[in-house]
């Protein structure tokens, strides 16, 4: 019988179809799910800040876009996923607080900042973004599926949605 595979904030991890895996609660932060349309291996981070490079003592590989994408991906490919079959989709990245006059604050803009830091990391790993789901105002809770590549997104007052 399937199960779908809980990964926490600053987290990864990865499964097996028919796993699933899923992660709660992202507002700023940004889910990166990432599988291998052959094998049905695939895997999900719940990154929380864009770079590890103004980190100093940094031991928490999955709570950066660039650090996080990366071991993400080692684990898949560990698992038997073929690294230039990969493809990602991209969810969460939200402005979750707007303050007046806060102009264009790189501490207001974490989530525009995950999204791109996101996207620029998997396009140097040569892994395209079939669909994204990212920004707006709201969190978002998502569930991925390797096995069919489904990224079900599910927010409060929205419909639920397939990318």
């Amino acid at each position: 019988m399937a199960q779908v595979i809980k990964v926490g904030m600053a987290d990864l991890n990865v499964c097996v179809s028919p796993d699933g895996i899923t992660t709660l609660g992202l507002g700023s932060c940004v889910g990166i799910a990432v599988r291998d349309p052959v094998t049905k291996i695939g895997g999900l981070a719940h990154i929380m800040l864009p770079d590890s490079s103004t980190i100093r003592n940094n031991s928490n590989i999955p709570k950066f876009a660039d650090t996080g994408i990366e071991e993400l991906v080692k684990r898949i490919v560990a698992k038997g996923a073929n690294r230039t079959r990969l493809v990602a989709k991209i969810a969460g990245g939200a402005q979750m607080f707007s303050f007046q006059n806060s102009g264009n604050s790189e501490t207001i803009r974490v989530g525009e900042r995950n999204v791109e830091a996101s996207k620029k990391k998997l396009a140097q790993l040569r892994i395209p973004i079939l669909a994204e789901d990212t920004g707006k105002n709201y969190g978002r809770t998502v569930i991925f599926y390797p096995e069919t590549g489904d990224f079900i997104i599910r927010a409060v007052g929205k419909p639920e949605k397939t990318i």
